[in-house]
């Protein structure tokens, strides 16, 4: 994955910091108002009726509910490939300009009618976020001297610049796609997009250096990993069984889980790789991050009901009437930008007091405290849905309410988590590790649509109180069992942090490590 190039930044600046960091927060402000805008939107439009004043494609929950878990988890997957394109071929730089440009047409493409230009552009954005997002961020690092005061706070503006995208989108693409029609709020989008596509070609002149060179070093370990899959009996027989078995299910008609799971084998074989190739404290590491990797997935599957399962019920059984003005069933996707904005600093500055008052701040720790908080959220929404029952419609106080602890337990677990991959992983495999975390997100992602559709199945009340107990289980269980795990940390957490930790900022809470300024 992509690596922050190094590069001693001797041109102009404003207000302290780089010219070319505001050139970057504007190219990423955009990129995210086009992409938070389009996602607000999406499950809407597959459900809308085909007839009608505002027409969509007519789909019911279910089968949106499915596109909407395939399609946010191939954007996470799809960064690994992006930050290997990087480090091999194009270097980062060039990789953001061809993101942004396949980001621009596939926006622009949902603008019209035809099916297949609605899967077409679908297809170009995930592969313009792919080669753009995990590419951006390293570039901003690169703007900077080492030991540069200034560098964390340049990190929050970035960080900043994502959730003021987010929460514009949500707001605007979300109005015009429900008062003037989906088409021209995936157009409002995609002309957002190019805005950014076009702030980042007139900044070119203050980014000469950065992210420029392919990471010839990464090509050789990387390749050297690839190749003991295939050395060595049991990654080998791992990789060919889950082929086998994508094989099998693609015969069934699955052909997306037969996809899927060659990849999954593959990623399992490679850490069978690191765990042979490891010392014993680099396998205790390994296996904590492993057993990390889990709680990610938990984490994101939960979450990121927001898109999906919860836009639905904001459309679908919500009571959005506000006196005389019914609120936008997109608007409450503006809520998590808006919390994270708010609230920050407020919860960077309670850990720092936390840690100083001699208080536990181990990363799974905080993981823990953040799981336990959305589980808490999700109870709020199984009383949503008990009232929704009762009485036919629920109050938008619930979705208000749930998605502040949603954003509070984000605010605890996303900053750490990525920091922390990195510290337990050793050095000659952390760009893998950064791809497992973004698959591991992915993964996540993929869950939340698999418990959408179970909703529309068993009912939101039993699926809210399921997601409830599972985040609530998994939080006190690691809260029970932290002693022995931080003794397979080895004192990780002491390490420095690797600079793949700025690849962190691709969920919608790109907020600073838990060493940045807030």
């Amino acid at each position: 994955m992509a690596k922050t190039a190094t590069f001693d930044y001797d041109g102009p600046r404003w207000l302290g910091h780089p010219v070319g960091l505001f050139f970057l927060f504007f190219t990423e402000l955009w990129e995210r108002f086009s992409y938070f805008g389009m996602r607000g939107i999406l499950v809407l439009f597959l459900v809308a009726p085909v007839a009608g004043g505002n027409a969509g494609l007519g789909w019911g929950n279910t089968e949106a509910l499915a596109l909407y878990g395939w399609y946010t988890m191939l954007v996470y997957l799809a960064a690994i490939p992006g930050g290997l394109l990087a480090d091999r071929w194009l270097g980062q730089k060039r990789s953001v300009m061809l993101g942004g440009g396949l980001l621009c047409v596939g926006h622009l493409l949902l603008a019209f009618p035809p099916a297949w230009a609605f899967y077409t552009g679908l297809s170009l954005i995930i592969l313009g976020v792919g080669a753009l997002k995990p590419n951006i961020a390293p570039m901003v690092g690169g703007l900077y001297r080492a030991g540069d005061d200034q560098r964390d706070v340049g990190f929050t503006l970035f960080y900043t610049g994502i959730n003021i995208g987010a929460l514009l989108a949500s707001l605007l693409v979300g109005w015009v796609g429900v008062r003037f029609g989906w088409h021209l709020g995936f157009g409002l989008a995609g002309i957002g997009m190019l805005a950014g596509q076009l702030v980042f070609i007139a900044g070119q002149k203050h980014l000469k250096g950065i992210g420029e060179a392919p990471n010839r070093q990464m090509l050789q370990a990387e390749s050297g990993t690839l190749r003991q899959v295939y050395q060595h009996r049991t990654p080998l027989a791992v990789a060919g069984i889950s082929l086998l078995f994508g094989l099998w299910l693609i015969g069934q008609g699955q052909v997306g889980y037969g996809l899927l799971s060659p990849f999954i084998g593959l990623a399992i074989a490679i850490g069978i790789v690191f765990y042979r190739n490891a010392n014993q404290a680099e396998r205790d590491r390994l296996l904590l991050a492993f057993l990390t990797f889990g709680l990610i997935i938990l984490f994101w599957g939960a979450f990121e009901q927001a898109g999906g399962l919860l836009n639905l019920y904001a459309q679908q059984k919500t009571a959005r009437m506000w006196g005389g003005f019914e609120v936008p069933a997109p608007w409450f996707q503006s809520l998590n930008p808006l919390y994270i904005i708010l609230f920050g600093a407020p919860v960077g500055l309670f850990w720092l007091w936390w840690r100083r008052r001699g208080r536990e701040s181990f990363a799974l720790f905080k993981m823990a405290v953040g799981t336990i908080i959305m589980g808490l959220g999700f109870l709020l929404m199984a009383g949503a849905s008990a009232q929704f029952e009762n009485r036919g419609e629920s109050a938008m106080f619930w979705l208000v309410l749930a998605y502040l602890l949603h954003t509070l337990g984000e605010l605890c677990a996303s900053p750490v988590a990525l920091s922390f991959i990195t510290r337990l992983s050793p050095a000659r495999y952390v760009s893998f590790m950064m791809g497992f975390y973004f698959a591991a997100t992915g993964l996540g992602n993929k869950l939340a649509g698999m418990l959408g559709e179970l909703a529309q199945k068993a009912g939101e009340l039993p699926v809210f109180t399921g997601i409830t107990a599972g985040c609530l289980a998994a939080g006190l269980l690691l809260m029970a069992m932290l002693r022995p795990l931080k003794q397979l940390a080895h004192g990780a957490e002491g390490l420095p942090a690797s600079h793949f930790e700025e690849q962190e900022g691709f969920e919608l809470a790109d907020t600073p490590d838990e060493g940045e300024e807030w």
